[in-house]
């Protein structure tokens, strides 16, 4: 793909726009969180996943090799993924995109409809969420889309690992292809 055909698949904000295949639920989740504007069906069609690709200018990812070379064939940008599990995955995508593996809540999106979150006072919050979860946490973040809230809870620590074991096989793929 071309600089200039990648800076087509940038939205307003400087963020890579991207559609995903039915098989990419979790990674697509993933990059909302690190703030990239993702859409995902499991029920479109590789038809319709191309269409809409290249009528909104979106990097179509897929670990569909039929589809790959479907998308490409058509002029669509695409990217076949080769991991099998997330932090491989990522790490092909901060490669080629040069994708920052960090999650920064003020451009992150809603994991579940890819709306950018944002920080909410905690008083606000006092009835949508468990009292302990209320107690132990002080910050907090809403979907102003779907209303899921979130907070940097226990399970940030499997989000940052996922996270860091990713940037290893990034280093280890870079340092690979400097030799």
């Amino acid at each position: 793909m071309l600089k200039r055909e990648v800076a087509e698949s940038f939205g307003e904000d400087k963020t890579l726009k991207f559609i995903s295949d039915g098989m990419l639920g979790k990674l697509t989740r993933w990059l909302r969180m690190l703030g990239h504007d993702v859409k995902y069906s499991n029920k479109l069609d590789d038809t319709q996943l191309i269409a809409i690709a290249k009528k909104e200018r979106r990097i179509l990812l897929t670990r569909d090799l039929e589809l790959y070379q479907q998308a490409t064939a058509k002029g669509v940008d695409t990217f076949y993924l080769e991991g099998k599990i997330e932090e491989e995955k990522l790490a092909e995508l901060a490669k080629r995109f040069n994708i920052k593996l960090d999650i920064d809540m003020t451009t992150s999106r809603c994991p579940k409809c890819n709306t950018r979150v944002n920080r909410i006072p905690k008083e606000r919050i006092a009835n949508k969420v468990e009292k302990s979860t209320f107690a132990h946490y002080d910050e907090f973040w809403e979907c102003p889309k779907c209303g899921q809230i979130y907070w940097q809870g226990a399970h940030w620590t499997r989000i940052r690992t996922t996270l860091e074991k990713a940037k290893e096989i990034l280093k280890k793929t870079r340092s690979k292809n400097n030799c």
